[in-house]
């Protein structure tokens, strides 16, 4: 207080002396008499008393007016005051007063008994001067978690959701309230989240378009059917792993991530600023940059050896384009990989400048063309269009190349066929779809692993610290999830990883049963035309071992994805899905909640016959047609495509080609096409029943 009516007096005789006004060294000198010296004094004590009177107790993000609080239950109220100071809350549900007091770092907690579902409470927070919440309701409380589509919008995030127009004009609700935290990391716990909205919001059409879809889908699905208030606390970051929504304690047992998390405690001990620890990460990152180059064979002298046209490629491979290439003969692949192929240009094109479109490549490229590099981009999604200087033109053969760098999942030049071409002035196109040579130029499995941005959110348990931590201290209903994609590389890891994450959270909150309700991985990339390996059908997979774990339970996606875009618009049936499980399982409605689940399968001859849990209704083919999505393999591990046929509840799979079978595979794919559902129209989850090693099987 004292500085701040220092500062009025000081900017007064500032004002009425311009040359002071303008003289630095002045400013610090401030023209005074002691008596007036003294008044200031007293007042500014005075004042301060006064302030510490009359602080207002600060509360974390999670209670704010508009809020829902778990029914039934008990909600430990806390925040902050001066220290020392009593603190009084008043509910207006049950007309108590309870009491504590702030201890000497001015921390203070009163836990709270909740009532019965309703709405239009008050609570009030009194240290002196009184704060109070409204419009506060009692009903149930969901955590919605994950990577992006459980974040997508109902429109301009990832694209707009199927109707999106129509759903968000509907969305009034005002018994559903919505809880955004925003993005935020951190190397330790931190006791508030970071929520910009400023607290719990009512839900309408501006809220909810601006709000994770699938969660407000849920929780619609929730309000119609249980007629309460619901809240959902919406915490969820595109394109994270789930090791990062984990905490420290729980990774520890995994050693895979065990160093890596002690890695982070010792950098959160030693109180490094985000200025230093971002600098050692930029020259880290130059130096692994170095070490790439240093051991890629396609570089020479620091020049770009196999982008030269008079390079002789008759050792090369061949890929097609587009395509990703674990599809074609690089399966786990990761690293740097040339692609290169001859495009014929027409004499009337030499000399003046084209453009080359090679639509997304995954992850990162280098476009070369005639041996000189003409662009380069960073990002899996974004589309490269590029100029090609006229001198580099030619009549006749002239060579493109791409150094295409993947460093995880899916890699290669993927996007449209109609997204690849060399074109002129006029808009004359000379496709570069088709068959294209290839030579690994480095693997990332020979070198050092790569460093990580330590502000980032892709590392071990930073985003568990930031964004699940800080509400672990009230209660809530259940969890769902939307997760996997990032994690697919690595899905083997994952049927220990996922688990561990469900049973950390339930510890954090201190609540054994707590649900546990995750949407599998839906279908996506390109369909194949032969039965093959898939690293996610292998994370999908490690979800379905999931439900091994009490009260947990599976939305199953395989028919709601699309092929080129990883964020499919049908919201609607992944949100009412989910509510379909928390519905029959937390809340003991009778309904149906699964698709079919497999269950044993039985050798008959040249037969499998398969059993399922969760036929409900009979299974069935949707629309009538024939079974699709099955193969069959003999001792060979050879699979081909089977005839199959629904028996009563079972599902009999043959094959010509595998007279004596041993496994069979359902939507065993990236993008399959499955048909076998249930009467009450949910579809059965992709499954295999070998237990051969997969493509993510060594993968860390």
């Amino acid at each position: 207080m004292y500085l701040s009516v220092s500062v009025l007096f000081y900017g007064k005789e500032r004002r009425n002396n311009p040359d002071e006004r303008l003289n630095p060294s002045s400013m610090n000198k401030p023209k005074t008499s002691p008596w007036l010296k003294g008044s200031l004094l007293v007042l500014s004590g005075l004042l301060f008393q006064q302030h510490l009177a009359q602080a207002k107790v600060t509360l974390p993000a999670v209670f704010s007016s508009h809020m829902v609080l778990q029914q039934k239950d008990k909600v430990p109220f806390h925040g902050t005051a001066a220290a020392g100071k009593t603190v009084t809350v008043s509910p207006s549900w049950n007309k108590k007063k309870y009491t504590t007091q702030a201890d000497k770092n001015g921390n203070w907690q009163v836990t709270v008994p909740t009532p019965a579902a309703g709405r239009g409470f008050t609570i009030s927070f009194n240290d002196g001067e009184e704060l109070t919440l409204t419009n506060v309701a009692a009903g149930e409380v969901w955590v919605a978690s994950g990577q992006s589509n459980m974040e997508m919008w109902p429109t301009g995030m990832f694209g707009d959701i199927r109707n999106a127009p129509q759903e968000i004009a509907a969305a009034n609700y005002p018994d559903i309230r919505l809880l955004q935290v925003d993005k935020n990391s951190s190397f330790s716990p931190l006791k508030d989240a970071q929520v910009s909205t400023g607290g719990w919001q009512v839900c309408t059409p501006e809220a909810m378009q601006k709000f994770s879809a699938v969660a407000y889908f849920f929780g619609r699905e929730l309000h119609k059917n249980l007629n309460v208030p619901i809240g959902i606390i919406n915490t969820s970051w595109g394109g994270t792993i789930a090791e990062a929504w984990t905490s420290g304690s729980s990774l520890k047992s995994m050693p895979e991530f065990a160093s890596k998390v002690e890695d982070i405690e010792k950098v959160a001990s030693t109180g490094k600023t985000q200025e230093t620890i971002l600098a050692d990460y930029q020259q880290a990152q130059l130096d692994f940059r170095k070490l790439i180059n240093s051991k890629d064979a396609g570089y020479a002298q620091g020049r770009a050896a196999w982008a030269a046209t008079d390079l002789n490629t008759s050792s090369w491979n061949q890929i097609k384009v587009p395509g990703l290439w674990e599809n074609q003969g690089l399966p786990g692949f990761d690293g740097i990989l040339w692609v290169r192929r001859t495009v014929t240009v027409p004499a009337s094109w030499a000399g003046k400048e084209l453009t080359i479109s090679l639509g997304p490549v995954d992850d990162d490229e280098i476009t070369f063309f005639n041996g000189e590099q003409v662009g380069a981009t960073e990002g899996w999604d974004k589309p490269r269009l590029y100029k090609v200087p006229a001198h580099l033109v030619k009549a006749g053969e002239n060579v493109v190349t791409v150094r295409v760098s993947d460093k995880e999942n899916g890699g290669g030049i993927y996007g449209n066929a109609q997204e690849i071409y060399l074109a002129n002035a006029a808009g004359e196109k000379e496709p570069l779809t088709g068959d294209w040579k290839y030579k690994p130029g480095v693997r990332l499995a020979e070198l050092p692993a790569a460093p990580t941005n330590p502000l980032g959110p892709n590392q071990p348990t930073v985003l568990y610290n930031a964004m699940v931590y800080p509400f672990t201290s009230v209660p809530v209903k259940g969890v769902i999830w939307y997760q996997g994609e990032s994690n697919a590389g690595r899905a083997y890891q994952y049927r220990t990883l996922f688990p561990t994450l469900i049973n950390d959270w339930r510890k954090s909150w201190n609540r054994p049963a707590l649900p546990f309700y995750f949407v599998q991985l839906a279908n996506f990339m390109a369909p194949t035309s032969e039965p093959v390996d898939s690293d996610w059908a292998e994370l999908r997979e490690a979800q379905l071992m999931t439900l091994k774990l009490p009260h947990t339970g599976m939305a199953v996606a395989i028919d709601l994805g699309e092929e080129k875009d990883i964020h499919p618009k049908n919201k609607q049936d992944v949100g009412y899905r989910l509510a379909l499980a928390a519905l029959a399982q937390t809340y003991g409605k009778k309904i149906p909640f699964s698709g079919p689940l497999y269950q044993s399968m039985k050798t008959e001859g040249n037969s499998i016959r398969l059993t399922f849990q969760h036929t409900n209704g009979g299974l069935q083919a949707k629309d009538g047609k024939p079974l699709t999505g099955f193969a069959i393999a003999g001792a060979d591990k050879k699979y081909y495509w089977a005839d199959a046929k629904i028996v009563g509840n079972e599902v009999v799979v043959t094959s010509p080609k595998v007279p004596n079978p041993v496994a069979v595979r359902y939507g065993w794919a990236n993008n399959p096409s499955v048909n076998l559902y249930n009467g009450a129209g949910l579809p059965a989850s992709p499954f295999r029943t070998d237990t051969w090693p997969g493509l993510t099987v060594a993968a860390k």
